[in-house]
C-alpha cells in the first residue's frame, strides 16, 4: 500500500527517498571477506543496535582500520539514516556524532539525505505507518524477509519546504513527549499491578488474606496436620521431621511441608511406542508466561516424537519450567490437554486429590517459592534446577476448606488486577495509534499551518537536482 500524496499543501512536492538523497547504499559482513570482528575499535551497528526511538545502543561488536577502509562504501557519517531491510524490516535509525567513526552490514540500508532535507523529519517519515505498511508489502523472502535498495529507492516522499520541515518535527516532538509521559505512567501502573499480585501471594501463602474468614470459621476447618496425615497414609509416603524444617510463622491450623509430601508421581512414556499416534506436545515455547496457560502445543505422531516427550500429562497438573525460573513458565493443565505429553524441560507437579490444585498452581508463581530455585539454579547457558529441587521445596499447607478460599480470593484479586491492566493495554494501544495519526497528519501537511513566507519546496528540488548534476 503506498501513501496518497495526491492531495498535498500547495508549496509540498511529490518525490521519493532517491531524488532527495545523496547516496542509498548498504554494507557488508566483515566475516564474508576474511575479516574479524574486534573486541574494541571502529563501531559495526546491526539492526539490534537500534532502539525504538533511533538511538544506536549497546554495540557489541567492533572492526579495526583496515576492515573499515575496505568495507568504505559504507562508512556512516552524522545524520544518516538506517533503514532495516533484512530480517525485522523497517526500524529506523538516526547517526549521531558520539557514534563514530562506525559502520553497518547488509541489513541496514544507509539512506543519505541532501543537506536541503532535514534529516530528522525523514527519520519520522520512515517510522510512519505510511511507510512501514508499504515496507512490509514489498518484502520478499520465504525464510528471511529482505527489501531491496531499489524498493526503498522508490519510497514516496512528500517534500514540504525546508522551514516547515522544521516546523513539523518540533510538533511532531512537541506531541510526542506527551505521549511519552502518558505511557511511562502507564508502564508504572503494570509494574505496580506486577508487585500487587506478588503481594496477594504473599499474604495468601501467610494466612493473612484468610485471616478473617478463618476466625469466622475456625470451627470447620480441620487441622492441615491431619490432612497431611491421611495423605502420606495413602500414597505410603514418610512424615518428615517438621523442627528440622526453617519454620516460618503460620495460622495454628496450617502446617509446612515438603511439595513431595502432597503430590503423586507422573507417568513416564514413550511415544515411540505408538508410532502413529498423533499427540500435543507441551514445551517451553508452548506456554505464554504473561497468562499462564498453554497456547502453542505441536502436533506430532510418535514415530517422530521428540527425545524429550516423556511425560504423560493430565487435567489439574501443574507444568513448572525447570530451566531459567525466573521466568516463571508455569501453566495448569485444563481439560483440552488431558492425556497429552510435556516436555523433561517442566516438572510436572500433580497434586494428591485432598489438595486444591489452583491453590498449588498459584503457589508456584509466588516469589516465596521462585526466589529459593533461582539461587540453586546449575548451569551457564541453560540455568535449571532438577525435578528434585522443585519437590524439596518447603510450602505451607491449610486445611482443605482454606484452601479453596484462598483460592477464591487471590482470583478476586487478580480478577480486579485484569481489569486494570485491559484498561492500560488499551491506553497504551490507543496511545500507539495516536502517535500513528500525528505521524499521518504530519506527512499529509495537516499538522502545522503553511507559511506563505516559505519557498516552495519545488525550489528545494530544484537545488537538490542541480547539486546532484554537479556530483555526477
Amino acid at each position: 500500500m503506498t501513501q496518497d500524496l495526491s492531495k498535498l499543501p500547495n508549496k509540498w512536492v511529490r518525490s521519493n527517498l532517491k531524488e532527495i538523497s545523496l547516496r542509498i547504499t548498504k554494507g557488508s559482513t566483515p566475516t564474508s571477506y576474511g575479516f574479524t570482528y574486534k573486541n574494541a575499535g571502529i563501531n559495526f551497528v546491526k539492526a539490534e543496535n537500534i532502539n525504538e526511538k533511533g538511538e544506536i545502543k549497546n554495540i557489541s561488536d567492533f572492526i579495526d582500520e583496515e576492515t573499515n577502509t575496505f568495507l568504505k562504501r559504507s562508512i556512516l557519517q552524522a545524520g544518516d539514516l538506517l533503514f532495516s531491510i533484512a530480517g525485522t524490516i523497517g526500524r529506523v535509525g538516526i547517526v549521531q556524532e558520539k557514534n563514530l567513526p562506525a559502520n553497518t552490514n547488509q541489513a541496514l540500508a544507509i539512506i543519505r539525505p541532501f543537506s536541503h532535507i532535514y534529516n530528522k523529519y525523514a527519520f519520522y517519515y520512515l517510522n510512519s505507518g505510511l511507510i512501514q505498511k508499504q515496507a512490509l508489502s514489498t518484502i520478499v523472502g520465504v525464510g528471511r524477509a529482505n527489501l531491496s535498495l531499489t524498493n526503498v529507492s522508490e519510497f514516496p516522499f512528500p517534500l514540504p519546504p525546508l522551514p516547515e520541515q522544521h516546523r513539523i518535527v518540533e510538533k511532531i516532538e512537541e506531541l510526542f513527549t506527551n505521549l511519552d509521559a502518558g505511557v511511562e505512567n502507564l508502564i508504572k501502573i503494570k509494574t505496580q499491578l506486577k508487585r500487587y499480585r506478588q503481594a496477594v501471594l504473599k499474604y495468601a501463602f501467610e494466612g493473612k488474606l484468610t485471616e478473617e474468614w478463618r476466625e469466622a470459621n475456625r470451627d470447620r476447618l480441620e487441622p492441615a496436620s491431619i490432612l497431611l496425615k491421611q495423605i502420606l497414609i495413602e500414597n505410603k509416603k514418610q512424615p518428615i521431621d517438621l523442627n528440622k524444617l526453617n519454620l516460618s510463622t503460620l495460622p495454628n491450623e496450617w502446617v509446612q511441608t515438603k511439595l513431595w509430601q502432597v503430590t503423586n508421581i507422573v507417568e513416564k512414556v514413550n511415544p515411540k511406542e505408538n508410532p502413529n499416534e498423533e499427540f500435543a506436545y507441551v514445551d517451553i515455547s508452548s506456554i505464554d508466561n504473561r497468562t499462564a496457560k498453554i497456547t502453542k502445543p505441536k502436533k506430532y505422531i510418535g514415530e517422530n516424537a521428540p527425545t524429550r516427550a516423556r511425560q504423560l500429562i493430565k487435567s489439574g497438573d501443574i507444568l513448572f519450567s525447570t530451566v531459567r525460573t525466573y521466568l516463571k513458565n508455569t501453566a495448569n493443565v485444563s481439560d483440552k490437554y488431558n492425556n497429552q505429553i510435556a516436555s523433561t524441560g517442566f516438572c510436572v507437579i500433580r497434586p494428591h486429590n485432598l489438595i486444591n490444585n489452583r491453590m498449588i498452581f498459584y503457589l508456584v508463581q509466588s516469589d516465596s517459592f521462585i526466589n529459593p530455585l533461582n539461587y540453586i539454579q546449575r548451569g551457564t547457558s541453560y540455568p535449571a534446577v532438577r525435578d528434585s529441587d522443585v519437590f524439596e521445596s518447603i510450602i505451607p499447607l491449610s486445611p482443605l476448606l482454606e484452601q479453596q478460599k484462598i483460592v477464591e480470593e487471590i482470583e478476586r484479586h487478580f480478577s480486579i488486577a485484569d481489569q486494570i491492566e485491559k484498561t492500560v493495554e488499551q491506553g497504551m494501544l490507543q496511545s500507539e495509534r495516536l502517535r500513528q495519526s500525528i505521524l499521518k497528519n504530519a506527512f499529509e501537511g495537516k499538522l502545522v499551518p503553511q507559511d506563505p513566507n516559505d519557498e516552495p519546496a519545488e525550489k528545494l528540488l530544484e537545488r537538490i537536482k542541480a547539486e546532484r548534476a554537479k556530483r555526477e
